[in-house]
């Protein structure tokens, strides 16, 4: 199974002009026969304080017309999956939403771990989430999601292959970047995706940097800072066969017991 891990500039509170670019980057993805886009963190509402303080799109509207042009782009046999701030109910979450090529949307996972300036005005969610594509079991990570181990290894405890992550990383902050998400593949024994926000958005600027991971750590793919995808293959085959191998995954421990000081 094709994946690709996108990247572009996200504008500051126009979501109409941000569904456009991922429409765009959607249309380049089936292109080039990729069954599962990455889109970056808070792609659609752009990361920003502005847009973050202003209205965001609604949980209960993922039916609405504003992201008819990546739905149209989906049909062609492209999941997407990209980040937005999102209003679910009374509370505002850091989301992922997830547009199937039949035309349904849902935002069926919101970032667990927030970071920063995140506290101000978003809720933690409170689940894990994995996805199915072409029978490939997939599990849903937000930025500072993936710097916490037992985030990836519990889904990969449940049966994911891959770890699809969206994400923002500002200067300063590449090689944290690239060895959380190798690490996060090394450790569970599966592929990670992670895509990235670049350049500037609003008051922020960011690296880019997006790339797949093999089971091994191993980047097969990884963009600079250009606007474009970074796309490898799955193989659930090679994720059974690393995992047999080095058997980190099924040899973790639950509990180590109690620590003595000698």
């Amino acid at each position: 199974m094709r994946v690709a891990a996108g990247q572009a500039v996200s504008v500051s509170g126009d979501l109409a002009a941000n569904v456009r670019t991922a429409a765009r980057l959607a249309r380049l993805a089936a292109s080039r026969e990729v069954r599962v886009l990455v889109l970056p963190e808070a792609f659609l509402t752009g990361y920003d304080v502005a847009a973050f303080d202003g209205p965001l799109p609604d949980a209960a509207d993922l039916d609405g017309a504003w992201l008819d042009p990546l739905r149209a782009e989906a049909a062609a046999g492209v999941t997407v999956v990209v980040g937005t701030a999102l209003q679910r109910g009374d509370e505002r979450r850091l989301s992922q939403v997830v547009v199937r090529p039949d035309g349904t949307a849902a935002a069926p996972y919101d970032k667990q771990f927030l970071d920063g300036v995140e506290h101000t005005w978003f809720t933690a969610g409170d689940h894990g989430t994995s996805i199915e594509v072409d029978g490939h079991e997939l599990g849903l990570s937000i930025c500072y999601d993936g710097c916490f181990p037992e985030h990836a290894r519990d889904a990969a405890r449940d049966g994911a292959v891959g770890y699809l992550a969206s994400a923002a990383y500002f200067p300063g902050g590449g090689h944290r970047r690239d060895l959380y998400y190798a690490t996060r593949a090394l450790e569970n024994g599966m592929y990670v995706v992670v895509s990235v926000l670049t350049g500037r958005c609003g008051s922020f600027d960011f690296i880019g940097g997006s790339a797949v991971y093999d089971p091994e750590g191993v980047p097969l793919t990884r963009l600079g800072e250009e606007e474009g995808l970074a796309i490898a293959d799955v193989d659930a085959a090679l994720v059974a066969q690393v995992r047999s191998r080095h058997t980190m995954l099924a040899d973790h421990r639950l509990d180590l017991g109690p620590r003595v000081r000698a």
